[in-house]
Protein backbone atom coordinates (compact mmCIF):
# COMPACT_ATOMS: atom_id res chain seq x y z
CA UNK A 1 0.00 0.00 0.00
CA UNK A 2 2.63 2.06 0.96
CA UNK A 3 4.85 1.55 -2.31
CA UNK A 4 1.72 2.81 -4.06
CA UNK A 5 0.77 6.04 -2.59
CA UNK A 6 4.38 7.20 -2.99
CA UNK A 7 3.83 5.77 -7.07
CA UNK A 8 1.03 8.08 -7.17
CA UNK A 9 2.85 10.82 -5.19
CA UNK A 10 5.37 10.51 -7.88
CA UNK A 11 3.20 10.85 -10.75
CA UNK A 12 1.16 13.68 -9.16
CA UNK A 13 4.42 15.71 -8.86
CA UNK A 14 5.46 14.89 -12.00
CA UNK A 15 1.96 16.27 -14.05
CA UNK A 16 2.42 19.46 -11.29
CA UNK A 17 6.03 19.56 -12.43
CA UNK A 18 4.82 19.97 -15.94
CA UNK A 19 1.99 22.51 -15.61
CA UNK A 20 4.82 24.67 -14.22
CA UNK A 21 6.80 24.62 -16.87
CA UNK A 22 4.41 25.46 -19.38
CA UNK A 23 4.10 29.03 -20.47
CA UNK A 24 2.99 30.49 -23.28
CA UNK A 25 6.57 31.26 -24.30
CA UNK A 26 7.36 27.28 -23.80
CA UNK A 27 3.84 25.60 -24.26
CA UNK A 28 3.62 21.73 -23.09
CA UNK A 29 1.27 19.69 -25.10
CA UNK A 30 -1.62 18.71 -22.52
CA UNK A 31 -1.58 21.98 -21.26
CA UNK A 32 -1.91 24.82 -24.02
CA UNK A 33 -2.06 22.82 -26.60
CA UNK A 34 -3.45 19.29 -27.91
CA UNK A 35 -2.63 16.96 -30.17
CA UNK A 36 -4.44 14.81 -31.92
CA UNK A 37 -4.35 11.32 -31.93
CA UNK A 38 -5.19 10.97 -35.69
CA UNK A 39 -3.44 13.81 -37.90
CA UNK A 40 -6.22 15.29 -40.52
CA UNK A 41 -4.83 15.91 -43.76
CA UNK A 42 -4.67 19.80 -45.10
CA UNK A 43 -4.85 20.67 -48.48
CA UNK A 44 -2.61 24.09 -48.40
CA UNK A 45 0.46 22.58 -50.35
CA UNK A 46 3.32 23.65 -48.36
CA UNK A 47 2.01 26.59 -45.99
CA UNK A 48 0.90 25.68 -42.42
CA UNK A 49 -2.84 25.73 -42.64
CA UNK A 50 -4.36 27.43 -39.76
CA UNK A 51 -8.12 26.61 -38.50
CA UNK A 52 -10.70 28.55 -36.80
CA UNK A 53 -13.76 27.00 -35.37
CA UNK A 54 -16.54 29.16 -34.32
CA UNK A 55 -19.94 30.49 -33.45
CA UNK A 56 -20.99 33.62 -34.84
CA UNK A 57 -23.04 33.91 -31.35
CA UNK A 58 -20.56 32.74 -29.42
CA UNK A 59 -19.25 35.42 -27.23
CA UNK A 60 -15.81 34.59 -27.02
CA UNK A 61 -15.52 34.40 -31.11
CA UNK A 62 -16.37 38.23 -31.51
CA UNK A 63 -13.68 39.20 -28.83
CA UNK A 64 -11.04 37.29 -30.23
CA UNK A 65 -11.54 38.41 -33.63
CA UNK A 66 -9.90 41.20 -33.91
CA UNK A 67 -6.94 40.23 -32.03
CA UNK A 68 -7.01 37.35 -34.12
CA UNK A 69 -7.39 38.66 -37.43
CA UNK A 70 -4.29 41.12 -36.86
CA UNK A 71 -2.55 37.84 -36.15
CA UNK A 72 -3.61 35.86 -39.03
CA UNK A 73 -2.24 39.28 -41.26
CA UNK A 74 1.20 39.08 -39.19
CA UNK A 75 1.79 35.21 -40.66
CA UNK A 76 1.56 36.53 -44.09
CA UNK A 77 2.55 33.91 -46.45
CA UNK A 78 3.62 31.60 -44.14
CA UNK A 79 -0.42 29.88 -43.67
CA UNK A 80 -3.35 29.41 -45.50
CA UNK A 81 -6.46 30.79 -42.70
CA UNK A 82 -9.68 29.13 -43.20
CA UNK A 83 -12.91 29.08 -41.10
CA UNK A 84 -15.20 26.80 -40.12
CA UNK A 85 -18.69 27.54 -38.83
CA UNK A 86 -20.02 24.63 -36.40
CA UNK A 87 -22.60 23.31 -35.25
CA UNK A 88 -23.39 21.54 -31.81
CA UNK A 89 -27.15 22.09 -32.57
CA UNK A 90 -29.45 21.91 -35.86
CA UNK A 91 -30.40 25.68 -34.78
CA UNK A 92 -26.77 26.66 -35.64
CA UNK A 93 -27.48 25.39 -39.31
CA UNK A 94 -28.57 28.81 -40.60
CA UNK A 95 -25.22 30.81 -39.34
CA UNK A 96 -22.99 27.73 -40.99
CA UNK A 97 -24.81 28.57 -44.32
CA UNK A 98 -24.54 32.18 -43.62
CA UNK A 99 -20.89 32.06 -43.28
CA UNK A 100 -20.67 30.01 -46.68
CA UNK A 101 -22.62 31.99 -48.77
CA UNK A 102 -20.46 34.93 -47.70
CA UNK A 103 -17.90 33.19 -48.76
CA UNK A 104 -19.34 32.07 -52.04
CA UNK A 105 -20.04 35.68 -53.07
CA UNK A 106 -16.57 37.05 -51.94
CA UNK A 107 -18.49 39.24 -49.05
CA UNK A 108 -16.42 37.76 -46.35
CA UNK A 109 -13.97 40.49 -45.66
CA UNK A 110 -16.71 42.86 -46.10
CA UNK A 111 -19.34 40.98 -43.67
CA UNK A 112 -17.75 38.50 -41.23
CA UNK A 113 -16.42 41.47 -38.52
CA UNK A 114 -20.51 43.01 -39.38
CA UNK A 115 -22.47 39.77 -38.70
CA UNK A 116 -20.04 39.42 -35.57
CA UNK A 117 -21.09 43.20 -34.69
CA UNK A 118 -24.81 42.85 -35.46
CA UNK A 119 -24.95 39.70 -32.76
CA UNK A 120 -23.23 40.94 -29.97
CA UNK A 121 -22.87 44.77 -30.01
CA UNK A 122 -26.61 45.84 -32.20
CA UNK A 123 -28.43 42.32 -30.36
CA UNK A 124 -29.83 41.53 -33.78
CA UNK A 125 -30.53 36.88 -33.25
CA UNK A 126 -29.46 36.44 -36.88
CA UNK A 127 -30.64 32.72 -36.25
CA UNK A 128 -32.78 32.21 -38.49
CA UNK A 129 -33.23 32.32 -42.49
CA UNK A 130 -35.70 35.35 -42.24
CA UNK A 131 -33.35 37.33 -39.91
CA UNK A 132 -30.59 36.80 -41.69
CA UNK A 133 -31.89 37.66 -45.14
CA UNK A 134 -33.16 41.11 -44.02
CA UNK A 135 -29.66 41.65 -42.62
CA UNK A 136 -28.17 40.42 -45.60
CA UNK A 137 -30.59 42.63 -47.65
CA UNK A 138 -29.46 45.50 -45.49
CA UNK A 139 -26.03 45.51 -46.16
CA UNK A 140 -26.27 45.41 -49.86
CA UNK A 141 -27.01 41.97 -51.12
CA UNK A 142 -29.39 41.63 -53.77
CA UNK A 143 -31.99 39.31 -51.80
CA UNK A 144 -32.82 36.30 -54.61
CA UNK A 145 -29.15 36.09 -55.35
CA UNK A 146 -28.16 35.73 -51.82
CA UNK A 147 -31.38 33.22 -50.82
CA UNK A 148 -30.14 31.34 -54.63
CA UNK A 149 -26.52 30.41 -52.84
CA UNK A 150 -28.04 30.38 -49.62
CA UNK A 151 -30.22 27.16 -49.97
CA UNK A 152 -27.76 25.40 -52.80
CA UNK A 153 -26.46 22.06 -52.91
CA UNK A 154 -22.94 23.28 -52.71
CA UNK A 155 -23.56 25.42 -49.57
CA UNK A 156 -25.55 22.77 -47.59
CA UNK A 157 -22.61 20.32 -48.60
CA UNK A 158 -20.17 22.63 -46.57
CA UNK A 159 -22.22 22.82 -43.65
CA UNK A 160 -22.35 18.94 -43.74
CA UNK A 161 -18.54 18.85 -44.37
CA UNK A 162 -18.04 21.77 -41.60
CA UNK A 163 -19.91 19.71 -39.16
CA UNK A 164 -17.85 16.54 -39.94
CA UNK A 165 -14.46 18.56 -39.46
CA UNK A 166 -16.17 19.59 -36.07
CA UNK A 167 -16.09 15.60 -34.93
CA UNK A 168 -12.62 15.23 -36.39
CA UNK A 169 -11.31 17.18 -34.74
CA UNK A 170 -13.30 16.67 -31.30
CA UNK A 171 -13.91 20.18 -31.28
CA UNK A 172 -16.01 20.81 -27.83
CA UNK A 173 -16.50 24.30 -27.56
CA UNK A 174 -15.43 27.79 -29.84
CA UNK A 175 -13.18 29.44 -30.51
CA UNK A 176 -10.98 26.28 -31.25
CA UNK A 177 -8.07 26.82 -33.35
CA UNK A 178 -6.42 23.90 -35.42
CA UNK A 179 -2.59 24.33 -36.37
CA UNK A 180 -1.25 21.64 -39.11
CA UNK A 181 -4.01 19.55 -38.89
CA UNK A 182 -2.51 17.77 -36.17
CA UNK A 183 -2.48 20.68 -33.26
CA UNK A 184 -5.43 22.21 -31.27
CA UNK A 185 -5.30 25.26 -28.96
CA UNK A 186 -7.62 27.94 -27.00
CA UNK A 187 -8.23 30.52 -24.86
CA UNK A 188 -10.08 28.02 -22.57
CA UNK A 189 -7.65 25.69 -22.78
CA UNK A 190 -4.30 27.84 -22.49
CA UNK A 191 -6.44 29.73 -19.83
CA UNK A 192 -6.85 26.45 -17.60
CA UNK A 193 -2.99 26.90 -16.98
CA UNK A 194 -3.25 30.30 -16.17
CA UNK A 195 -5.82 30.35 -13.54
CA UNK A 196 -8.38 33.13 -13.07
CA UNK A 197 -6.70 36.33 -15.56
CA UNK A 198 -8.72 38.64 -18.04
CA UNK A 199 -9.78 37.40 -21.07
CA UNK A 200 -7.50 39.64 -23.28
CA UNK A 201 -4.67 38.03 -21.35
CA UNK A 202 -5.57 34.78 -22.84
CA UNK A 203 -5.94 36.05 -26.08
CA UNK A 204 -2.51 37.45 -26.03
CA UNK A 205 -1.57 33.71 -24.61
CA UNK A 206 -3.28 31.65 -27.25
CA UNK A 207 -1.94 33.56 -29.81
CA UNK A 208 1.60 32.88 -28.25
CA UNK A 209 1.02 29.45 -28.39
CA UNK A 210 -0.29 29.14 -31.56
CA UNK A 211 2.56 30.98 -33.31
CA UNK A 212 4.95 28.49 -31.37
CA UNK A 213 2.65 25.36 -33.19
CA UNK A 214 3.29 26.78 -36.67
CA UNK A 215 6.64 27.56 -36.24
CA UNK A 216 6.76 23.41 -35.02
CA UNK A 217 4.66 22.45 -37.81
CA UNK A 218 6.65 24.36 -40.34
CA UNK A 219 9.70 22.31 -38.82
CA UNK A 220 7.76 18.87 -39.46
CA UNK A 221 6.61 19.73 -42.56
CA UNK A 222 10.94 20.44 -43.68
CA UNK A 223 10.13 24.84 -43.44
CA UNK A 224 12.37 27.28 -41.89
CA UNK A 225 10.24 27.87 -39.43
CA UNK A 226 12.14 28.34 -35.81
CA UNK A 227 10.30 26.73 -32.89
Amino acid sequence: MRLIKHFFAAFSLGLLALSAGATPANPQNGVDYRTLEKAQSTDSGKKVEVTEFFWYACPHCYALEPSLHDWVKKQGERIVFKRVPVAFRDSFVPQQKLYYTLEALGEVERLHGKVFSAIHAERQALNTDALITDFIVKNGIDKKKFLDVYNSFGVQTKAKRATQLQADYKVDGVPMIAIGGRYITSPSIVGAAMGNQPETALHTASLQVMSHLVARAEKEMGGNGKK
